[in-house]
């Protein structure tokens, strides 16, 4: 196999020295780039193409992602990989849109790196010797989207990893229609995952058409979903358009799928299959051309297992699942969506914002949170009413927030033996904030108490056993009594 030569475009001088160095070592030939323009001038002269691109986004001159369309215009079996540390949801689906191979956050892993540029090597050569076996070297299609400019921001906002793949997802699912399957808890923000697999779609045109299963009587679901005719029952006083042909086009998001009933589950499933339906008490079959997007707090493959779902219509759903992460799962992001509610709820209500410090942040950011982004963005509402000073203090959050946080820690979300360590953060983090001081001697002859007293109860006051147990020798654990005075 031949050496495989791979581009490398970044304005960090350490960046370009990192990523020559390791590919050098896994036996590729790299060529380095201050900056795209540099790379483009060498398309243009017509040199020999690389069999894989890394490049960085922003860099003086063109960005990453011009680069990415112009070096597909006439090389576009070759793999580009882009790099950024601004990765938000815009640029994720932009560079799948123009045709990225992957999208990797900095800083990366640099292991991680090359694994992805060699997978990038092995689908050009895939594609090689398709198109020599096919008798064609007519080069494949460009990206033919346009980099788009001056976008508005999403409301998907993080810069967690696993945001990241969030944002992957909703980039690599952008030309398609394909079906998709979001599970996540209550207020992760399933739902603006759907909107924006809408909007990065080819059906971003047509109607977005969003329908509760857990907010509509069982006896109205049907009519909901479907339509009915006049007359079709008791109220039914005129034809109604339900939620399918109004989403004509679009895309029909069924927020928790798992409380559809049985019944209109196997509707559904039918429209799934041969995509026609009737409305309720009409006799002609109608066609429409939908997208389905679904979501649910719940566990699909168990409620399969109980027979209380179809598993038919769950492997119809389940074609491409996408995970909601709770807040607990990304809480580096936690400032950032703070800050962005408190600006939202002020320009809702004409106040200024409040204002955040970082004990601030760093304190709420070890909280709980089992309402997930919902609840923070309510909170974010309530402190822009209620806080009294123009900068918050921890004082000045709701109790339910600061109790139930910690309460809820032990609900089954998380696995509880890690409690101890949510409550000891959430200590430091307010002494600090009180300007506390000495944590450790503090902290240390509270916790080796506690430790004590759970040793001697577990072994019926034996010293000797409870301190094989806490890893000591006796004559240690009898000074550790005598030195904490527990008698």
């Amino acid at each position: 196999m031949s050496e495989k030569n791979i581009w490398v475009i970044d304005d960090d001088e350490s960046i370009r020295w990192v990523l020559e160095k390791a590919l050098k070592k896994s036996e590729m030939s790299v060529t380095t780039f201050e900056n795209a323009d540099e790379a483009l001038e060498v398309v243009r002269a017509n040199a020999l193409p690389p069999d894989a691109v890394i490049s960085d986004i922003r860099m003086p001159g063109s960005d990453g992602l011009s680069f990415l369309s112009s070096f597909h215009s006439t090389h576009p079996d070759v793999p580009v990989l882009i790099m950024t540390a601004y990765s938000d949801l815009e640029t994720t689906v932009n560079s799948f849109e123009n045709g990225a191979f992957e999208y990797i956050p900095k800083p990366f892993d640099v292991e991680n790196v090359i694994e992805l540029t060699r997978k990038a090597c092995a689908l050009k050569q895939e594609n090689r010797n398709r198109k020599n076996k096919a008798g064609s070297n007519t080069p494949g299609n460009p990206a033919d989207i346009a980099v788009e400019q001056n976008r508005k921001p999403s409301e998907l906002l993080g810069e967690a990893p696993a945001m990241q793949e969030v944002f992957k997802a909703i980039g690599r699912l952008s030309r398609t229609k394909i079906t998709v399957l979001i599970n996540g808890e209550s207020g992760s923000g399933k739902e603006l995952i759907a909107h924006a697999l809408h909007k990065h779609s080819p059906r971003s045109d047509y109607p977005f058409v969003a329908l509760n299963m857990a907010a509509i009587p069982h006896n109205l679901m049907e009519s909901e979903l479907f339509g009915h005719e006049k007359g079709a029952f008791t109220g039914a006083d005129s034809r109604r358009l339900g939620r399918f042909e109004q989403a004509n086009g679009g895309t029909l998001f069924l927020d928790e799928i798992g409380d559809m009933p049985a019944n209109l589950q196997t509707r559904l499933l039918r429209v799934l299959a041969d995509g026609q339906f009737y409305r309720v008490g009409g006799t002609t079959a109608l066609r429409v051309d939908v997208r389905i997007v679904a979501a649910t707090h719940q566990n699909l493959e168990e409620q399969v297992r109980q027979k209380t779902f179809r598993e038919d219509l769950f492997h119809r759903l389940n074609v491409i699942r996408i995970n909601a992460p709770s807040l607990r799962e990304r809480r580096e992001d936690i400032p950032l969506l703070l800050n962005t509610f408190l600006q939202q709820a002020a320009r809702e209500l004409g106040v200024p914002a409040k204002k955040t410090t970082r004990d601030f942040e760093s304190y709420v950011s070890t909280l709980h949170w089992p309402g997930n982004v919902r609840q923070l963005q309510n909170t974010a509402h309530w402190l822009t009413v209620m806080a009294s000073g123009d900068t918050l203090e921890i004082g000045d959050l709701p109790e339910s927030v600061d109790d139930t946080s910690i309460a809820s820690e032990s609900d089954g979300n998380d696995d509880s033996s890690d409690d101890w360590e949510h409550g000891l953060r959430k200590w430091a983090t307010r002494e600090l904030a009180n300007n506390g001081e000495d944590l450790l001697g503090n902290a240390i002859p509270r916790i080796e108490r506690i430790l004590i007293e759970c040793a001697l109860r577990k072994t019926g006051n034996r010293r000797q056993d409870a301190a094989r147990l806490l890893g000591w020798g006796r004559n240690t654990l009898t000074r550790k009594i005598r030195e904490l005075q527990m008698g």
